[in-house]
């Protein structure tokens, strides 16, 4: 589609870099070779709009003969974002589905009551060497979507809004913003997007949401005459109007938030919750390992193993 004037730049100007409300540095941790950087949640916040988890995969290349092999597990009241820059990824659940998850693709997971799902890089991918990079997130549900019924949609790269012009680069990955919307519908309001920026050009925020951030992938952005480098995240005051500006070398990073839930949630391995009670359900349910009549089923085409729960 063509640029839309709302991404005019909106530099900030005088205080403006008090608008940021708090840097993340990720917290690093190595998978053998495979390494993940968790941003989300964080001391300083548990989430950003609905966003409770956000996860940089790589950048990391597997020989031939290796890759990821996330064996099946259970999730409840959230809905899985995983966005890939090279690699692919392939995902199976207990609603049957059997789709290769791969870059600039959308592949939104509703756990909703609950859902078990695997991901691997198995067959032809482990064939030849394979760069894996991309971001998993988490969107938390709204107190009256918790209960949903498990779902899954896959939007290709092909039907995403680009939006291109004066230096920026953004393909809309969720939600409403700079008068684009995403095919793929959430369950709460939210915006995502992935912006690649040339050197000095500026991005203005949606003013329109009331919960924003930044995660900046590669080069430097500045804000308010601040810089900040690759692998941190910027949370935003709410309501200020304000814009992100590439450094010298240019920028790539990730635009989310949107409207912040009624509190926070409760989060205990791959489950999140608005009660501890929900928590405990689901906990005994996955330990029963009723497969055929309990609560979680396995993927069908990935049912001879699982990820037993922690014990903690």
């Amino acid at each position: 589609m063509s640029w839309s004037p709302l991404l005019d730049p909106q530099i900030p100007i005088g205080d403006a870099v008090d608008a940021i409300e708090a840097v993340i540095v990720p917290r690093a941790r190595d998978l053998g070779g495979f390494e993940v950087r968790r941003a989300l949640p964080s001391q300083a916040r548990q989430m950003v709009g609905p966003f409770i988890f956000f996860d940089q995969m790589g950048p990391a290349e597997f020989l031939t003969g290796q890759g990821i092999d996330v064996r099946p597990h259970p999730h409840i009241g959230l809905a899985t974002v995983t966005y890939l820059f090279e690699g692919r990824m392939h995902h199976r659940d207990s609603l049957g589905t059997d789709q290769w998850i791969e870059p600039g693709a959308v592949n939104l997971m509703l756990a909703g009551q609950g859902i078990t799902h695997s991901e691997r890089t198995d067959g032809a991918a482990r064939q030849a060497p394979m760069k894996m990079f991309g971001i998993q997130t988490w969107l938390a549900l709204p107190l009256a979507r918790e209960d949903d019924p498990a779902g899954f949609v896959h939007a290709g790269a092909e039907a995403l809004p680009v939006l291109e012009g004066e230096g920026k680069l953004v393909r809309l990955i969720l939600g409403d913003a700079w008068g684009a919307r995403a095919p793929v519908a959430t369950p709460s309001e939210t915006f995502y997007a992935d912006a690649t920026l040339a050197p000095g050009a500026t991005l203005p925020l949606p003013d329109d949401q009331e919960d924003r951030g930044i995660y900046v992938l590669s080069g430097t952005v500045s804000v308010g005459g601040q810089s900040f480098e690759a692998g941190r995240m910027l949370v935003f005051r709410p309501g200020d109007r304000l814009g992100v500006t590439a450094g010298p070398l240019g920028a790539r990073l990730l635009a989310l938030g949107g409207a912040t839930l009624e509190g926070p949630r409760h989060i205990w391995w791959n489950f999140v919750a608005s009660s501890k009670e929900r928590i405990e359900a689901a906990k005994e349910a996955w330990r029963a390992g009723d497969w055929m009549h309990g609560r979680f089923h396995l993927p069908p085409g990935d049912d001879r193993e699982f990820i037993p729960a922690p014990d903690r």
